[in-house]
């Protein structure tokens, strides 16, 4: 250290500790902030009585206030048999109403691999759980295939097993197997969802009686906050499949004497049973905010406590359900005055519904201005009480109606329990649709339940916030292009008929969110259908015409192929494809294929004295549109710029293909020419050539090669084979009289022949003079290596594309195009799907005759990008669904996600006689089973 330099000051001791207090003060403020992060609802998936199933069906049901409950089903039980008006009758119930779903004996078991087998020992709250489960990931905006060995987790509410209790009455002992375990433990409902998935989170069954569900959504949350899930699956199941519980419930008098649920009110005289099943997806409020998931709610706080030793084991507890509440609150960082909403467990009974309403009134009331009660219901009123299940029905409500700022009418409310001090307690029971108004900015509810065995439960719930997703970046008016799947045709078919209907119903997203959604948000099956539509108008018309088996304008289906990889061919075309018009359209509307143009034109302008960008944008003011040396470069722009096009929409080329001058822009795809190389071929190329414009004529004519070459025999220094295009189709090219001669002689023996519209013969003597010229102008180019395989129409075959130098644009102008032996090798290397870019097809024809011919997997396909005076954006995206139908995927670009109908499960009915569920019958039939989706046992 030199005599000028000062030691560094060292911090004193004070300074180091005030340091390592502020790092200790960070730590712990991550660690609070992770601890009370707010979880955010990304998904919800549900079946509920009165046809509820999904959150719009639902919605509807409980907005229109709908009491959904009705008679025990014929198909359960025997319940004639069961029941006695009288009350107390041992072995007998006295209530005949619940809400009960439909179709709970059919499921979709091929779907997620079950064999009729073991279908037939799954407790139908296994198959529902997993089949709601699916749809909820997928209103997520979530590819369920795609979750496997992530960190999801899975919290699943259940309390029984009707199920098991039926297959035990049978008291059938060799029927006892490995399926009858793993079809009716309750650790298999949620465990089961984790295998079929593949979740490697957290996996676990919640019983806590009627706080089930809650509990499961509570301990979902936490599971997230603490880092243990990444993703979570919360929810509850239940369904009455026998006449047992319903039994005991009744000699406990639980239940109501008219079947209705009517809390709160005067008459409450016992709760109805209900079944169904919600499940929620959920994410860290972080997690779902940087990966732009749709936020249907926030779920702020939630706590779970027990009644500890009170009246009685099964009697509720007003200070408990207090604390609980208050705790929930305190988590969630929020004043109970700003709550706005109460979503009770309100079950209808004379002792729990004042009970609960104290309880909630001594919390919310503090602070609360005496004009501003909070509102109160239960969803019980409409579909009955779900037990396990109720907490997260009553969720699914609450989030429903935070986003519709509407609280829907609370049913069977007239006169006042008068057991509550009703004008001591802020609340107010809606029993007609009310608005939601916001306090502070912000709506906030509270949803509790409370377990028969003394377990409670409160989960906070605040409105989502405001999106901060990018709006989607293309016009409503834009085609795009949505894409179905399923795994049969019947159930695409049921899809179809699904969105067909929740378009009509629903106003959703914008036609492009629903495309992202279409694209990225749903596991691709193997039988497809892809629409291209300008309008959700159009788009509800082609899906009606798909379900009802009629064909439609910009429909595609079919089925996917196996084993094919996406290994496409870009196909470029010669002249002749050209069009008024062409590229007008896409160019004003599409930035990738302008900004292509754009590129092209300054490369082109060098070698031309006229502007491509004027062409195109204003083609009926271009009087030499039709000289061969302004129509070549244009063609060859379009060309370059579809390409852009095709790889900006994910679809890269395994392999290219260029015919005549195609092959300049097909060498430029492929990377084995720089822009401005490919631009002085193909410009000074066409230039020569119309030097020699009004000499020469070309003709098509139906012969293989090998017939025209002796057709021209003795003429060949004014005739060629100019090009093969297929087995049977070839063109001659050269000396007008000459080849007039050919054409006349042919067409004497019916043999096909058409004149090309042309006047320069192309790969004919005529084209010796230019060799010279060519070799000179081509002299400066500088050929790479090719990035993409390129096959030949010189050679016929793969090529290096450090070969393509000058020489080899001189033989591409003289020598035979020997398209079909390039398509025949190419179909022989495994590549079977063929795009043509040019502004209308030209070899689509040819390309679809050889592969009918040569493509031994009958999944081959040819598409065009453009069609003469079509709509361009909507006629490459019907390319794309074709496409899509047979192999690739599709995935979307630059949208967001929305709510649109989910799969549609293809369930089949197991029971023979379809009112009793013998597991005998059912694995008789599963035995005698000759197509695994014919006969899906119940």
């Amino acid at each position: 250290m030199s005599k000028q330099e000062k030691p560094a000051e060292q911090p004193s001791a004070l300074q180091r500790a005030a340091l390592l207090v502020e790092k200790m003060q960070a730590r712990l403020d991550a660690v609070e902030r992770a601890r009370t992060e707010p979880i955010a609802v990304i998904g919800l998936g549900c079946r509920f009585p009165g046809g509820a199933v999904d959150g719009s069906s639902y919605w509807k049901i409980l907005r229109d206030g709908v009491d959904a409950l009705r008679e025990v089903p014929e198909s359960r039980w025997d319940v004639p048999g069961h029941f006695d008006s009288t009350r107390g009758v041992p072995g007998k119930m006295y209530g005949t109403r619940g809400g009960f779903l439909d179709d709970v004996e059919h499921f979709d078991a091929e779907f997620f691999g079950i064999s009729p087998r073991e279908a037939a020992s799954l407790d139908p709250q296994q198959r529902l759980v997993l089949e709601v489960a699916w749809e909820a990931l997928e209103n997520a905006g979530l590819a369920p295939d795609q979750l496997a060995g992530s960190k999801t987790g899975v919290f699943m509410g259940v309390m029984s097993s009707d199920y098991m209790a039926r297959l035990l009455k049978e008291n059938d002992a060799t029927r006892f197997d490995g399926y009858m375990a793993t079809g009716n433990g309750y650790s298999f409902v949620p465990g089961r969802v984790s295998y079929v998935l593949g979740l490697q989170g957290p996996c676990m069954p919640v019983d806590t009686a009627c706080s089930s569900s809650l509990v499961a959504l509570h301990l979902a949350s936490e599971s997230l906050r603490a880092g243990e899930s990444n993703l979570a699956l919360a929810g509850g199941v239940n369904l009455i499949l026998s006449p047992e519980t319903m039994i005991c419930l009744c000699s406990m008098q639980a239940l109501a004497s008219d079947g209705r649920c009517k809390t709160f009110d005067a008459s409450a005289d016992g709760y109805v049973r209900g079944e169904g099943c919600g499940v929620l997806v959920l994410k860290r409020l972080s997690d779902a905010q940087r990966d732009g998931d749709s936020i249907l709610a926030l779920i702020r706080g939630s706590a779970v406590n027990h009644d500890g030793a009170s009246g009685g084991l099964t009697v509720p507890n007003g200070p408990s359900q207090q604390a609980v509440v208050q705790r929930a609150l305190d988590n969630a960082r929020i004043a109970p005055a700003l709550v706005g909403y109460i979503e009770a467990h309100g079950t209808g009974t004379p002792l729990g519904d004042p009970i609960e309403l104290r309880a909630l009134g001594a919390v919310l009331g503090k602070g609360r201005p005496a004009d501003r009660p909070f509102f109160i219901g239960s969803v019980k009123t409409n579909i009955g009480h779900l037990e396990p299940a109720a907490g997260i029905a009553g969720v699914i409500k609450t989030i429903l109606s935070l986003q519709h700022k509407e609280i829907p009418p609370h049913l069977h409310f007239r006169t006042p329990n008068p057991h509550v001090e009703w004008d001591r307690i802020p609340a107010r029971v809606p029993v007609e649709r009310v608005p939601w108004p916001a306090h502070e900015g912000r709506r906030i509810a509270g949803v509790s339940s409370f377990g028969l065995s003394g377990i409670n439960a409160h989960v906070v719930l605040e409105e989502a916030p405001a999106s901060t997703a990018p709006t989607a970046v293309a016009e409503e008016d834009k085609a795009q292009l949505v894409v179905l799947s399923a795994k049969t045709p019947r159930a695409l078919s049921s899809l179809a008929e699904a969105w067909s209907s929740f378009l009509k119903n629903e106003e959703g997203g914008s036609l492009a969110d629903i495309s992202y959604t279409s694209a990225l948000s749903r596991t691709p099956h193997e039988h497809r259908l892809a629409l291209a539509a300008k309008s959700k108008q159009e788009l509800i018309e082609q899906l009606e015409a798909f379900a009802a088996g009629k064909s439609h304008a910009g429909l595609s289906s079919g089925r996917r192929g196996t084993g094919l990889g996406q290994k496409i061919v870009f196909v470029f075309p010669g002249q002749g494809s050209q069009w008024l018009g062409m590229g007008q359209r896409l160019y004003a509307e599409n930035v990738t294929f302008r900004e292509a143009i754009d590129w092209c034109h300054e490369a082109i302008s060098r070698y031309t004295d006229w502007s491509l960008r004027d062409l195109l944008t204003n083609p009926g003011q271009q009087p030499r549109w039709n000289d061969i040396d302004v129509i070549q470069p244009t063609l060859f722009a379009l060309q370059v710029a579809l390409a852009a096009v095709w790889r900006w929409l994910g679809l890269e080329p395994h392999a290219v293909v260029g015919h005549s001058m195609g092959e300049v822009a097909a060498a430029h795809v492929a990377g084995a020419l720089s822009l401005e190389d490919a631009a002085r071929i193909i410009c000074e190329r066409s230039k020569l050539l119309r030097r020699v414009s009004g000499q020469g004529a070309m003709a098509v004519v139906d012969l293989s090669r090998e017939q025209a070459e002796v057709e021209i025999r003795g003429a060949e220094d004014r005739i060629a084979i100019a090009v093969s295009n297929g087995p049977r189709s070839t063109v001659l090219s050269g000396d007008p009289a000459a080849l007039k001669e050919v054409l006349e002689r042919l067409e004497r023996r019916e043999v096909f022949c058409r004149w090309v519209k042309v006047d320069v013969a192309s790969h004919s003597p005529q084209m010796d003079p230019l060799r010279q010229d060519l070799l000179d102008r081509m002299a400066a180019i500088r050929p790479t290596g090719s990035a993409v395989p390129l096959y030949s129409t010189v050679t016929g075959a793969p090529i290096d594309g450090r070969e393509l130098s000058a020489p080899y644009w001189v033989r591409n102008l003289r020598q035979p195009v020997l398209f079909a032996d390039a398509v025949q090798r190419l179909i022989q290397d495994g590549n079977v799907l063929f795009i043509e870019l040019s502004p209308h097809p030209i070899l689509v024809p040819f390309v679809d005759a050889m592969l009918r011919e040569g493509d031994t997997s009958g999944r081959g396909l040819v598409v065009p990008s453009l069609i003469r005076d079509q709509e361009e954006w909507p006629s490459l995206l019907s390319s794309v669904g074709a496409l899509f139908t047979r192999v690739i995927a599709w995935t979307g670009s630059g949208y967001i996600p929305t709510s649109v109908a989910g799969l549609r499960f293809l369930r089949t009915r197991g029971s023979a006689s379809g009112t009793g569920w013998s597991c005998q019958q059912l694995r008789r039939r599963a035995g005698s089973c000759a197509l695994a989706r014919e006969v899906i046992p119940s």
